[in-house]
């Protein structure tokens, strides 16, 4: 996958999660995607379709994403259910349409966010397209960003 698709979404989340959360994020080094499974308990999904078809994820320990909901709702969020799953999600969304403007030629449309929760749940991604894995470190704890996306040059 060529690395021109994976920093418009690195960078697109790092000035979210700095917008919104006042949370400084620390990318580690992306790496090929080896297995199906998510690195982590609750997952923020969205489809990508247009000249680009792919997806991008970000995950996180349940943990993480309680304090992620309650820093963004400005209340506390002690129970993984609706109100964690919004926030996660519309975390993502943001994220997703930051990184379309980066990726003008690819007249991208975003699907809306999934939100999946759950030790075994699968991230899969379209056939012979590599996923890239970014994992990142915020001072709420540790979470990652995959990201899936060809196109028909690819």
């Amino acid at each position: 996958m060529n690395v021109n698709y994976v920093n418009p979404f690195i960078k697109s989340t790092i000035e979210t999660f700095g917008t919104m959360l006042g949370e400084s994020l620390k990318p580690g080094k992306p790496t090929a995607k080896k297995s199906p499974f998510p690195t982590y308990d609750v997952s923020g999904i969205i489809g990508l379709s247009g000249n680009a078809q792919g997806a991008i994820s970000i995950s996180f320990p349940k943990a993480v994403a309680l304090k992620i909901a309650s820093k963004m709702l400005g209340s506390p969020v002690k129970v993984v259910g609706f109100e964690m799953a919004d926030a996660i999600g519309e975390l993502v969304n943001i994220i997703a349409g930051r990184a379309k403007k980066d990726l003008i030629g690819y007249e991208l449309s975003i699907s809306l966010p999934n939100v999946v929760m759950g030790t075994d749940h699968v991230l899969n991604s379209i056939s012979n397209c590599p996923t890239i894995v970014v994992p990142f470190r915020l001072s709420l704890g540790d979470m990652t960003m995959e990201v899936s996306l060809t196109t028909k040059e690819d």
